[in-house]
This record gives structure tokens, C-alpha cells and sequence, in this order.
């Protein structure tokens, strides 16, 4: 009896030995299933576009989107510079030229959608501005973004249509600075996207101006070649061109192409 029961405590320790191996392979295998899609968007993309990687997560199991937000140059250059990205969405041709000029593009990219630029001043408009010559005058605290991103870009084109010279307090690397120093009390104005103003809410009021018509911002996207994920790449682009991605861009002021 004691033998056998000895050879029972044996085999039991076996069967425990196997399944404990057994468990940690099913948890390396889980582990290996959950992916990392890293979508590098324009800063006035944050807000659509999480709302997009909710929805393409919803659509695949064990993917997690991840996102990195910053002005298109910036992004662009980091992509240049090795950063993993699996999706580029710029906020205007030009950047995304410098990713295709590399050949670092997987497909031709996507137009998805436009937008324009809008005077953002803070809730009560303090300094009184009404339309851009007021952001000429001396003693206005204005905030643009600088040259090399596309807000910036947009910004030197109405400047030029208005026949304007503008002299900002700062030039800041994306258009969600521009609106935070608006916001904060920092700028009495700055020139953002028509979608930052409807975010900030009530913290800003929009002034228009038709010179934002000579400056329409094209977003375009696309999977990037050395995708660790292209086929999960190409399906997010296939998300945000198509239906489900305009209504998402639509209720957050983009204009569809």
C-alpha cells in the first residue's frame, strides 16, 4: 500500500508538473497574441483618432493601438530616425512627402480629410479682436505655430493672402500649444484649426476669416513600410478613410474631401 501510494504522489506530481508547464505555455502564447499598433497622428488628430482605435480595438481582439501625437514635421522626423510607427496621418501633403521621398510609405497614401484655420482667442475675448488685422496690432499677445509644421504653414499663407505681417509672442511646434496658451490666458489670440476651437468648448470663441480658404490643410495617411503590423496598418487606414472614420472626423469639425 505504501508503494502504491507512493507512485500515486508520483504521478500526481507529474500530472501538477505538466499542467503547471502547460499553464506558463498558454500565458507565453497569450502574450505573444497581444499586438502593439503604433499610430503616429498630427496633434489636431487626437481626439477623432482615439475614438478610431477604440473602435478598430473593438473589431480585433488582443490589439491595443497606441498613439503618438505631436506636430507632423516632428513626427515625421522620428519615423526618419527609426521610431516604430505602423501608421503616419499628417496634417498636410508636404510632410508626408518627406516620408515617400524616403520610401518608407508600405502604399500610396490616403487624402481623409481637411480642415482650416480659425482665430482662437479666450472665453470674453478680452482684447476685443475681430478679424486678423487685429492680431497686427502691437500690444496683442499673439501665439502662431512655427513655419516648418502645417498649422505654421497655413498660418504664413493667410498671413500672405492678407496682404499681413504678423509679429507672434511665440511660435509653438504644434497647434495644440497654440490653444493651450490661449486657453491658460498666455496668448489674447492664436491661430488654430476650426476643430480646436469646437473642442476647447466654452474655454475659447472662434473668430472666422475668409483668407482660411486659401489655406485648406489636406490630411493624408498611410501604413509605413518597415510596419512590424502592416496588414493591422492597412486596415486602420482602410478605417479612418472609410465610413466609420468620416462620421467619427465629421463630428469633431473636419470637412471631408
Amino acid at each position: 500500500m505504501r508503494a502504491l501510494a507512493r507512485s500515486l504522489s508520483a504521478a500526481a506530481a507529474v500530472m501538477l508538473l505538466a499542467a503547471g508547464c502547460g499553464g506558463a505555455a498558454d500565458g507565453a502564447d497569450g502574450a505573444e497574441d497581444n499586438v502593439s499598433l503604433q499610430v503616429y497622428a498630427a496633434a489636431s488628430l487626437q481626439e477623432p483618432f482615439t475614438e478610431l482605435g477604440e473602435a478598430f480595438e473593438a473589431e480585433h481582439d488582443g490589439v491595443d493601438v497606441e498613439f503618438n501625437f505631436a506636430g507632423s514635421s516632428t513626427l515625421v522626423q522620428q519615423i526618419q530616425q527609426g521610431a516604430p510607427a505602423d501608421v503616419f496621418a499628417s496634417a498636410n501633403p508636404e510632410n508626408m512627402d518627406k516620408l515617400v521621398e524616403a520610401g518608407m510609405q508600405s502604399a500610396e497614401p490616403v487624402d481623409f480629410t481637411s480642415n482650416t484655420l480659425m482665430i482662437a482667442v479666450p472665453a470674453g475675448n478680452p482684447a476685443e479682436v475681430t478679424d486678423l488685422t487685429s492680431l497686427t496690432e502691437e500690444d496683442l499677445h499673439l501665439v502662431v505655430c512655427a513655419p516648418e509644421v502645417p498649422c505654421g504653414a497655413a498660418t504664413e499663407t493667410v498671413e500672405q493672402a492678407a496682404g499681413l505681417a504678423f509679429t507672434p509672442v511665440s511660435e509653438e511646434q504644434s497647434v495644440t500649444d497654440v490653444l493651450n496658451k490661449v486657453t491658460s490666458g498666455e496668448a489674447d489670440a492664436g491661430l488654430v484649426y476650426v476643430t480646436d476651437v469646437t473642442k476647447a468648448g466654452d474655454a475659447v470663441e472662434g473668430i472666422g476669416f475668409p483668407e482660411a480658404q486659401e489655406a485648406v490643410n489636406v490630411y493624408p495617411i498611410t501604413s509605413v513600410k518597415d510596419s512590424a503590423h502592416l496588414e493591422l496598418a492597412k486596415e486602420f487606414v482602410d478605417l479612418v478613410s472609410g465610413p466609420t472614420g468620416q462620421q467619427i472626423l465629421d463630428g469633431y469639425g473636419f470637412v471631408g474631401l
